[in-house]
């Protein structure tokens, strides 16, 4: 990914475009990191290219790239990934730097398989984001993204010479999805699946909202390119829209409301862009693209795998493991969690993430030891597969970690209470007076969600999920709350829920939750420190989490906030694994606004998606910590 510090404001031609593209999206789904390349002559002295056209159900043909080991004494099984970030190189005499999920598969031999998705590229059909599965097909021509699979897997197994008849599927992001997708109805072939940072919800917790809050910077800047629509078959992108642009704050500022976005750059030549502006509830539009209801019957062994600093699909990961588990009494699910970025696992060793250092090569355990070994006992039925159900990489004490169960159930479930003299407390106020901080929420000055200035090009700065957040607490409109030093470890393993009794002089407002692992004073720097960081009071970010307040008791139908009406607000974050150590302290920061990360909210209930200028206004909000408001964060503490 292209360095905010390093990376031009303007990018000034077609061919920057698509690189930009590639290093923020394409290489992730691919793995074609160097770490991992086998490189281009290894490949083609070892393996054979050919492209199809496979047609299905319903006549329309995908297309399809195989690479097939020379070497025809063995049989070999199919590992496919269906993308809709382009199959190339194109060309039966064009190769990639890469093959599998890493260079060891190729070395092991599989036939790999690479599918441009319907309506991408070279594939025929009509492309639509996230397409609707469809439980009640009514006739034999009915498609969607399960038919597309089942149909591509048996043409391959009855078509491609040397295979043993064992398909197994994976991708990271997207292509995790359409992994993820493959589990449903799922061919008999089908034996193996590895959905990575797969999508569930668009609306609820992956990529373009978390729960019913725009991101910003990151829906813009993927659908500027992604969503640019196709004139015929191509190899391929179509260029974004050129701008000056300074760095992501300002410029996300200068937009102003969102219908600005197409006035000013977009030109409303985005159609899914245009339609989630015109779904701004959780509507049938996103529900139908939630996949979460539909995991039943899933009969194929799965390897779920997710990153703690994911920004984008973390969501994902979590939410179809537990939607897997709950709807198949029997199933060979599992899930590994590391202390990855999006994608990360195949992309770098995983030794460390942004200012911290975790003593080892967490990718090369995973891929070596999880699925590599995942992917040998179910396809070609060597080696042995023992892991646990759920393996996680617990942050702060850094070590693998093997449950039975995810959440582990023989986790303690606990609560800090949020109290006076900004403390957290173990034990639930008796304080009979409604107590309560307050701060000024001005849509003018919204928090930035990290502490650097970055190019607004970028969808978001990688590492800002465990990012020092000394800039927010310094600031009058963050709210910080927090322990005093903790006598023992402190183990948070399994969801965060945040139970905040808030009020507002506005009628909408969001409400950011932030838990964070507070280093003591005597903290030593590393050494060297080429970016200078100061350890002593560092604030660590563990787990975030935003609710727009009008969706607090429905997504489907926001209600307003009554000013200074006293208001529970729930808020669900995001798994974590962490060790918060002897010595450290926990903080809790409340929040307004997350910027621009996520957009900003008016804090007038109005549809946000055609705000106009004059609806953005400053509001003052309470949190209130009391007897009969007793604000809270609660989670598992390992015994």
């Amino acid at each position: 990914m292209l360095s905010g510090r390093n990376q031009r404001s303007k990018f000034a031609s077609i061919n920057g475009e698509i690189v930009m593209k590639k290093l923020l999206i394409i290489i992730l789904f691919f793995a074609s990191s160097l770490q991992f390349a086998q490189g281009v002559e290894w490949i083609k002295e070892n393996y054979l290219k050919k492209d199809y056209r496979i047609q299905m159900r319903d006549g329309v043909t995908l297309f399809t790239s195989v690479y097939s080991p020379k070497d025809t004494t063995n049989n070999y099984p199919i590992l496919m990934v269906r993308t809709p970030y382009t199959v190339a190189p194109y060309g039966e005499d064009k190769f990639p730097q890469n093959l599998g999920p890493n260079d060891t598969f190729a070395k092991d031999g599989f036939i790999f398989v690479f599918q441009d998705v319907r309506g991408q590229f070279l594939s025929e059909g009509k492309y639509d984001n996230m397409r609707a599965y469809i439980p009640n097909k009514k006739s034999s021509k009915d498609f969607d993204e399960t038919t597309d699979t089942y149909d591509s897997i048996d043409w391959l197994v009855k078509n491609l010479r040397h295979n043993n008849g064992n398909v197994g599927i994976w991708g990271i992001s997207y292509p995790g999805f359409y992994a993820a997708m493959s589990l449903i109805d799922s061919h008999p072939a089908l034996k193996a699946v590895s959905p990575q940072a797969p999508i569930a919800d668009w609306f609820i917790g992956d990529d373009m909202h978390h729960h019913g809050a725009l991101t910003l910077s990151m829906s813009f800047n993927f659908f500027k390119g992604f969503d640019q629509q196709r004139d015929s078959l191509t190899t391929q992108w179509k260029p974004a829209p050129q701008y000056d642009s300074p760095d992501m704050y300002n410029f996300f500022l200068k937009l102003g409301p969102l219908p600005n976005a197409n006035k000013k750059y977009l030109e409303n030549k985005l159609p899914f862009w245009n339609a989630m502006l015109k779904h701004g509830t959780y509507d049938e539009f996103w529900k139908s693209r939630n996949n979460l209801p539909h995991f039943k019957n899933v009969k194929p062994a799965v390897l779920i795998v997710g990153g703690w600093y994911d920004s984008e699909d973390l969501y994902g990961p979590l939410n179809i493991y537990r939607s897997i588990e709950e709807k198949n009494s029997k199933n060979e699910t599992h899930l590994v969690m590391g202390p990855w970025y999006h994608g990360g696992w195949s992309r770098n060793d995983g030794s460390s993430f942004g200012d911290f250092t975790f003593g080892q090569s967490t990718s090369d355990y995973y891929n070596n030891k999880i699925l590599l070994p995942f992917f040998n006992y179910y396809l070609k039925e060597t080696g042995q597969f023992n892991l646990s159900e759920a393996v996680t990489f617990r942050t702060g004490s850094n070590v693998w970690v093997n449950y039975n169960e995810w959440p582990p159930k023989d986790a303690e479930k606990k609560s800090l209470f949020l109290t006076t003299n900004k403390k957290l407390s173990w034990n639930k106020p008796i304080e009979k007076k409604n107590l309560f901080d307050e701060f000024l929420s001005d849509p003018d000055k919204p928090v930035p969600y990290v502490g650097k200035f970055h190019d607004s090009g970028l969808h978001y700065y990688r590492t800002y999920m465990s990012d020092d957040q000394r800039f927010a607490s310094s600031r009058p409109d963050v709210l910080v709350f927090e322990t005093e030093l903790l006598e023992n470890d402190v183990t948070v393993s399994g969801p965060i829920l945040a139970d905040l009794f808030v009020s507002t002089t506005g009628t909408d407002a969001d409400w950011v939750v932030k838990v964070i692992d507070v280093y003591p004073d005597s903290t030593k720097n590393p050494n060297p420190n080429p970016n200078n960081i100061e350890m002593g009071g560092y604030q660590q970010l563990i787990r975030y989490e935003i609710m727009r307040g009008k969706f607090r008791d429905s997504f489907e139908k926001p209600q307003p906030f009554i000013p200074n009406q006293v208001t529970e607000v729930k808020i669900n974050l995001n798994d974590v694994d962490h060790t918060f150590l002897k010595g450290h302290k926990i903080m809790v920061q409340i929040q307004s606004s997350f910027f621009p990360f996520i957009d900003r909210n008016p804090q007038k209930f109005v549809d946000i998606y055609n705000a106009k200028e004059e609806d953005f206004r400053k509001a003052f909000h309470r949190v209130y910590f009391s007897k009969q408001y007793p604000s809270n964060i609660s989670f598992g503490v390992m015994k």
